[in-house]
């Protein structure tokens, strides 16, 4: 085996998604799917479904109803742990170590609702310090940290580039694309300097997205999307990768998420 293929994917609803899962599988077959927005605690994951998919090896960070993060994987997972953030166990971090040296970070920012104003919404506020909680962490713990090869992932609700959203200008306002919340993910990037890896094969100003709303029909004509799902290496792991890309046929499968997933392909 000289490389693995690891892919992000919010599934909203690990229940709900095990076809276009399987789908996933026949058109990617991955090594390694992180997925997010879960909704299932330990008791109702769908654990042996999901190993008859080939991933004997299971870290979730399960919760009812909402939330929840789980990686699942075709190798051996070692020293796995639930992160938690701002005080909250609210199941948004899950890690572990593959292949003996890479450890794995399977991550889902909240959203943060629909104001952009940190007062009048505490699930605004939860979203910016979330972000602020992690990235203090890195930077504080850098020179530890650093020779790590650490590859995070996941659904981080902010599309940080004018060239991931169909319009700059409008989505200024909007939560995701905000001055504050690119201002705090460039915080938590610049942490360990990590590398884009989707932009190290779509280079700016390539328009790139992994969401598009439920909300619109017409999705695939008006192309309204934003990028929101993200895999992040850190920079020793760079060299290392071969390929990158967003399977933007999940999108087409019956019931699908409103994400599709990214996928990456990284030397061993």
């Amino acid at each position: 085996m000289d490389s693995f293929k690891l892919v992000t994917w919010n599934v909203n609803s690990v229940r709900i998604r095990l076809a276009p899962l399987k789908l996933l599988c026949q058109l990617a077959n991955p090594d390694i799917v992180c997925i997010q927005e879960v909704k299932a605690k330990e008791e109702d994951f769908p654990f042996a479904e999901i190993r008859g998919l080939g991933f004997e090896h299971i870290a979730l960070y399960g919760q009812a109803g909402y939330n929840g993060v789980a990686i699942l994987s075709k190798h051996p997972l070692k020293e796995i742990e639930q992160c938690n953030w701002v005080g909250k166990k609210d199941a948004r971090h899950i890690r572990a170590t593959v292949f003996d040296d890479i450890e794995i970070n399977d991550i889902y920012i909240p959203a943060g609702g629909d104001v952009p104003d940190p007062i009048e919404n505490l699930a605004f506020a939860h979203k910016l310090c979330f972000m602020d909680d992690m990235a203090e962490y890195f930077e504080q713990h850098k020179s530890e940290l650093q020779n790590r090869k650490m590859l995070l992932c996941g659904d981080f609700n902010v599309a940080p580039s004018e060239n991931d959203v169909w319009s700059h200008k409008q989505l200024l306002k909007i939560v995701s694309h905000t001055p504050v919340e690119v201002e705090r993910l460039t915080r938590l990037f610049q942490s360990l300097d990590f590398v884009d890896v989707v932009r190290q094969f779509y280079p700016e100003p390539q328009k790139i997205y992994s969401w598009w709303s439920y909300r619109n029909p017409n999705w695939q004509v008006n192309d309204k999307g934003r990028r929101l799902d993200h895999i992040w290496v850190t920079p020793n792991l760079r060299h290392r990768l071969l390929n990158a890309t967003v399977i933007k046929e999940l999108r087409l499968c019956g019931r699908p998420s409103d994400h599709v997933p990214v996928l990456a392909e990284i030397k061993l």
